[in-house]
């Protein structure tokens, strides 16, 4: 957003207008002498009446807290997806073009309301991973490095939830054995092992869980 700062080498600026955004009603335009000068949230203006005169110091103070406020609200939406790691945060509003500081103090204050928490956000991967797409812990501990988290905070996560790379691929490959139910053992055994070394489980743990997962399919489907 370009501002018109002009008017800052003036000792003091009379607002001579407030309008409201005709795209935007939460935000309005403040005209000092006659002349645009900036935009605002509306809540940030209350306090601001058409003849008051504002001060160098004042003005810089309401651009500061405006473009704070403005730069959190993005991250409010950014985060009304799913949780974002710090890094996730970091790079999101960088590509807005803030500041490095404007962004370390909006990551502060995320912080504080416990928005942006990197072991809680580990916590929660893990755990959503284990419900709905199961893999190796390998492959989280990948996932959640690429998304900027500490090395131990991804160990205490994963500790935390007990995790097993058997019982995962289980899981997994109980997720996935529906799409091989009329394949042959030798085939079934190919393509799931396949899928399952692709969700980054070891040679050694698909080979202990392929006959099991085998032996469970045939019981439910009546197959030897």
């Amino acid at each position: 957003m370009v501002m018109n700062l002009a008017f800052l080498v003036n000792m003091a600026s009379l607002i001579t207008d407030i309008k409201a955004q005709k795209r935007n009603r939460n935000r309005v335009n403040i005209y000092l002498d006659d002349n645009y000068a900036f935009s605002l949230d509306r809540m940030a203006a209350v306090w601001l009446t058409v003849g008051r005169q504002l001060s160098d110091a004042e003005i810089r103070s309401l651009l500061d807290k405006n473009e704070f406020e403005t730069a959190l609200n993005r991250a409010f939406h950014f985060l009304s997806y799913r949780a974002r790691s710090q890094q996730e945060m970091q790079t999101y509003l960088n590509k807005k073009g803030y500041e490095p500081d404007l962004i370390e103090r909006v990551i502060t204050r995320l912080k504080e309301e416990k928005l942006v928490d990197d072991l809680d956000f580990a916590q929660n991967w893990v755990d959503n991973r284990q419900q709905f797409r199961p893999r190796s812990q390998s492959l989280m501990k990948l996932e959640l490095r690429q998304k900027g988290i500490a090395e131990s905070k991804i160990e205490q996560a994963l500790e935390l939830s007990d995790l097993d790379d058997v019982d995962l691929a289980m899981r997994a490959g109980r997720k996935l054995c529906g799409r091989y139910r009329l394949l042959d053992k030798a085939e079934f055994n190919r393509k799931l092992a396949g899928a399952l070394q692709r969700r980054g489980f070891s040679y050694d743990v698909v080979r202990q869980c392929l006959p099991l997962l085998w032996e469970e399919k045939s019981e439910t489907s009546g197959v030897d």
